[in-house]
């Protein structure tokens, strides 16, 4: 396949990577898609750094990380998604990391409180897993990265329309409205459900 043939989906890139790793095609399919996510990489890294130079390293080390791991990508999820996955397990990393460091002239008092109770900690990721089960069941892989960035990143709709590139009218706003109907209508299925069984 040339570059030029139009259409391409990025699953189908990715599939020519694979069929082809380190050939001519593969090497042309892969700077094809990864330069379809340049800007977005960028975005994404710039959201967690607030620094052009460490935002740019970073995405370069992501698109590094994506180019190797290329071959795993098992086509169970869009590829934008599984991207922006690698992106943010490099971007929380980098971000940590400096506070595995041990500062000498911290204070004791300054130390976070103790853990909550267990059975409240328990509770909380039971109602945690719980929603991630039903995004995953219920959202498609756009509807899931908004709402994941909104809810869980805290990015604003603004920045969640230019990160997800949507040119629709109503951007992110309106696909966040979807999602959480989605959502709602699960939960309140799924609560029927548990009534009627007790």
């Amino acid at each position: 396949m040339s570059r030029e043939e139009p259409g391409r989906s990025d699953e189908d890139l990715a599939r020519v990577v694979q069929s082809d790793p380190g050939g001519p095609r593969g090497r042309a399919a892969a700077s094809e898609l990864f330069e379809r996510h340049q800007a977005r990489v960028y975005l994404w890294c710039h959201r967690y750094t607030r620094e052009r130079e460490r935002a740019l390293d970073l995405a370069q080390d992501v698109f590094v990380r994506a180019w190797k791991a290329l071959p795993t990508y098992a086509f169970r999820s869009k590829f934008s998604w599984w991207l922006f996955v690698i992106t943010r397990n490099r971007c929380l990393n980098a971000v940590s990391a400096p506070a595995l460091l041990r500062d000498e002239e911290a204070s004791p008092d300054a130390l976070p409180a103790a853990e909550p109770d267990p059975a409240e900690a328990f509770e909380r990721r039971a109602d945690e897993e719980a929603a991630r089960r039903l995004m995953m069941e219920q959202l498609d892989d756009q509807e899931r990265l908004a709402l994941w960035l909104r809810g869980f990143e805290r990015m604003g709709v603004e920045d969640i329309t230019r990160t997800l590139g949507l040119t629709n009218t109503t951007g992110a706003r309106g696909l966040l409205q979807r999602a959480r109907r989605k959502l709602r209508a699960a939960i309140a299925a799924r609560s029927a459900e548990e009534e009627a069984e007790r």
